[in-house]
């Protein structure tokens, strides 16, 4: 287990002590420690073989013995205990948005609901008012809440998803036998959120048993779903769906175009294989009309890969993330498919924060992370002082930054830290820093983290507003969505996009997984506007810096190029962006 895994079930714990109503400084301490697991610098399996968590502040005893029983054995007999004495209904409540485990404990001490349903009927009959702190507007919202749960059944985030599909996926594609193996689907294309995981290999048929074998007995299998001889599913830990398929290697071009998909791409696809006289299926090309059952007809055109098959139908290749059926065929055939951003191209990066405000690691580690990935430079955006949650900056605490980020330059050739912040959009528009204050930094982040509940035409009107104040430099996370979380709040996004393309301000590609915001669907009109991306991380510690590849992930989809994104300049590039050379 690494230490990301150990830090969740940290921060799980912290919340299934509040459902108890345990001492609140018990359920701090292990959300504390969690923040600090997510920092740790060293890797944590060594840190349990020296014995050395405990010399770490905030991991006393006890939760250094929880740590080690985690990465040793993959389970904490008191967590799991913890879910055991709690109806399991409560846990589920955690996803209706706006709904906390303060809350939930309410309801559960004052009318015994332990269950969605439970609560869902209990709104609906107007049994919440009855209770101080719960009214009208609150039944409402919750049932709101329970709707936006349900639509987000069985979909999963894609950093979870693709860690959970590189798990049984690597060690699979290594065994003997397979010839060729892919993840596809949705994952595949980069979606920000999917439904399952496929996997795909290409092996001889006398292989496939022994493959599917080691797919059903995966550490990480929860039960079997169904199984056979090419085709098996099953269910992970992970609740992700997981499907393996095992087809010939000549099949294995046309299987991986097909799963990987979507759907209406590949019934253009289809199309236009029509017109050759063709028929296409994820077993191969074959005439049209023939019986397309797999091995029972002639193929007409053999391919050894995707670039063989786009080829054929006189394609350029269409990379997967672009396979959405958004144009891409017909810029395919006319020679326009863009030259996609790629993750070495990320030179550096803008919007992190560290423990001058919420970040859990210092100025110095989070640049040592930066440089060890090989960039040039690293934008530091800590919250401004509206943003008293997360700890933001007086006047004060941001003259001491930028001292402490001077003289970390001044002993750093190859690299610079560059001084920012995140400034937070008031409800009228105007921006938590005054000007005075917002011409000391590099760069300006604006951001809305407050008053969610606006009209589109006044949220629209306040981000508006703040892109026109001439030291911002880029709009953060601009719909402020998190992914099967919170939807976005109301905004015209085609109208900030454009004012952004008016006044020559930037807008994030919000890289954290999420966010991942600016939706993807929006670059292509963003990149007609002139409107320059820079793909962000908001990293919060020096793990979250490697995020920006998920950014990355969002820009191709969006059809967006290297010159598209700010932060694949150069840093002397990017130092005359900002008029500081």
């Amino acid at each position: 287990m690494d230490k990301n895994q150990v830090a969740e079930i940290f921060d799980e714990i912290g919340t299934l002590l509040e459902l108890k109503g345990e001492n609140p400084f018990k359920s701090r301490a292990y959300r504390n420690a969690a923040r600090t697991v997510a920092a740790f610098t060293e890797d944590i399996e060594k840190l349990v073989e020296t014995g050395e968590l405990e010399e770490i502040p905030g991991i006393g005893e006890g939760l250094a013995k929880k740590i080690v029983e985690l990465v040793n054995s993959g389970r904490l007999k008191y967590y799991e205990d913890l879910k055991k004495s709690l109806p399991a209904g409560l846990v589920d409540m955690l996803g209706i948005p706006g709904l906390g485990p303060k809350r939930i404990k309410i309801l559960y001490d004052k009318l015994k609901l332990k269950t969605v349903d439970q609560l869902k009927d209990a709104a609906e009959k107007h049994k919440l008012g009855k209770i101080r702190g719960f009214g009208e507007k609150m039944e409402e919202n919750i049932l709101k809440g329970i709707q936006f749960l349900r639509k987000r059944v069985d979909k999963h985030l894609y950093h979870r998803a693709s860690a959970a599909a590189r798990r049984v996926f690597e060690p699979l594609a290594k065994r003997k036998g397979v010839i060729r193996a892919e993840i596809a689907g949705s994952i595949r294309r980069r979606k920000e959120v999917i439904g399952d995981i496929d996997i795909l290999v290409s092996a001889k048929r006398s292989d496939s048993p022994a493959l599917m074998k080691a797919f059903l007995s995966h550490a990480d299998v929860e039960r079997v779903v169904a199984s056979g001889e090419t085709k098996s599913s099953v269910a992970l830990k992970s609740a992700i769906n997981c499907d393996l398929r095992v087809v010939s290697d000549e099949e294995f071009p046309f299987a991986l175009a097909y799963f990987t998909g979507n759907k209406e791409h590949n019934i253009e696809m289809r199309s236009l294989a029509k017109k050759f006289g063709w028929s296409l299926n994820e077993y191969g090309f074959s005439p049209l009309g023939a019986e397309e059952k797999r091995g029972k007809t002639k193929r007409v055109v053999k391919c050894r890969n995707e670039e063989d098959i786009y080829k054929a139908l006189g394609l350029a290749y269409i990379a997967p993330e672009l396979r959405e059926s958004t144009g891409e065929i017909d810029a395919a055939r006319e020679g326009k498919l863009p030259a996609l951003v790629r993750e070495k191209d990320i030179r550096g990066t803008f919007h992190c924060h560290t423990t001058y405000s919420d970040g859990a690691n210092t100025l110095a580690e989070m640049a040592e992370a930066a440089r060890s990935l090989g960039w040039e430079y690293l934008g530091i955006a800590d919250h401004s002082k509206a943003a008293a949650y997360a700890g933001g900056l007086t006047k004060e605490k941001v003259k001491q930054q930028q001292k402490e980020i001077e003289k970390i330059n001044s002993r750093l050739k190859d690299f610079r830290i560059l001084k920012g912040t995140e400034v937070d959009i008031l409800p009228d528009g105007k921006l938590d820093w005054s000007d005075s204050v917002l011409e000391r930094f590099d760069f300006v982040v604006a951001s809305v983290h407050s008053r969610f509940n606006m009209s589109e035409g006044e949220m629209t009107k306040r981000i508006v507003a703040a892109l026109k104040n001439k030291h911002v430099t880029m709009l953060g996370h601009p719909t402020g969505r998190l992914l099967l979380e919170r939807e976005p709040y109301p905004v015209n996004m085609i109208e900030v996009i454009n004012a952004a393309s008016d006044y020559g301000k930037v807008i994030e590609i919000n890289a954290h997984p999420l966010r991942l915001d600016l939706d993807w669907r929006l670059c292509k009109y963003a990149k007609e506007k002139g409107v320059k991306v820079s793909i962000n991380p908001d990293a919060h510690n020096t793990d979250g810096l490697r995020d920006v590849l998920y950014g990355v992930g969002i820009a191709r989809k969006g059809w967006l190029e290297k010159n598209d994104i700010v932060n694949t300049a150069s840093l002397n590039q990017v130092l005359r962006l900002l008029k500081l050379s």
